[in-house]
């Protein structure tokens, strides 16, 4: 059904729906990162989110974003750059995109004048964001909708290649619950996490992605089958995506909420500017 939906969207014309890893993988990158947040933090958040967790919030804009409440975020999810175009060279969406989204959300989550609603909102966004950012789809080419426009055969059904990396492929290298993957996945040494958290800004998430969506593209052409041997060559860049993800949010989060905490990535928070 949901890919019927988008197929009938873009035949007429319309932006396609803007999920990203399916519930699966933001309850998982939320889940890594509420494992990783200094108390002060925690008590920060849950304040701001009625005691609901992080994780119970990982999925509300993919649905919002298509209500007319929340219609303006709908191009916040992604960030398309063509195939030949260098990142810094790429067009700017007037309406945003996933990279703005996350710095503007940010700049709100430290204003001291903001609203605990704004800032309860913002920080909805940055959740999700962050899971957003690290689906290498969501850094694909504008010409094909991050994928949404190229069908590929899985086993004996067709899919679009954005869908295979929503959901398809996540639950097709591991049946497991989002603790289950945290548990299995959350295992970076002290060293491993500090590399993992070393490309701090959300350019630098936006360019790993999009460097992972170039070798997926590459690999993956109009009518390609899926079978089990793509699953298993892509399974470790899904876990490695969630992990990443999960850490840098937890690392965002702790720098935002917790004045004792010490960042680890290269992200300078004081020094972000609204966008024009």
């Amino acid at each position: 059904m949901k890919n019927k939906l988008i197929t009938g969207l873009v035949a007429l014309g319309l932006p396609a729906l803007a999920f990203a890893w399916g519930q699966k993988g933001h309850d998982t990158t939320a889940y890594i990162a509420e494992c990783h947040l200094t108390p002060t933090a925690k008590a920060a958040i849950d304040s701001l989110l009625d005691g609901r967790s992080i994780v119970y919030w990982s999925n509300w804009m993919d649905n919002a974003s298509h209500t007319p409440e929340y219609a303006y975020s709908r191009t916040w999810h992604y960030k398309n750059v063509d195939a030949g175009v260098k990142y810094e060279k790429a067009k700017k969406n007037k309406d945003g995109d996933v990279v703005r989204a996350i710095n503007d959300q940010s700049l709100v989550l430290m204003d001291d004048n903001a609203t605990p609603q704004d800032k309860a909102l913002a920080l909805k966004m940055v959740v999700h964001f962050l899971g957003d950012i690290h689906q290498p789809l969501h850094l694909g080419h504008l010409s094909d909708l991050g994928g949404n426009r190229i069908q590929v055969q899985y086993f004996t059904g067709n899919r679009n290649l954005h869908s295979m990396w929503d959901t398809t492929l996540p639950e097709a290298a591991h049946k497991w619950s989002y603790t289950e993957w945290q548990n299995q996945i959350d295992r970076a040494s002290a060293e491993e996490e500090m590399l993992i958290l070393a490309n701090g800004t959300p350019d630098d998430w936006a360019k790993e992605s999009m460097d992972i969506a170039a070798k997926i593209y590459e690999v993956t052409p109009e009518g390609y089958n899926i079978s089990y041997d793509y699953i298993a060559d892509w399974t470790p860049t899904i876990e490695q995506q969630f992990l990443k993800g999960g850490l840098r949010l937890a690392d965002l989060l702790n720098t935002i909420f917790d004045p004792e905490y010490q960042p680890k990535n290269a992200m300078n928070l004081r020094q972000l500017q609204p966008a024009e």
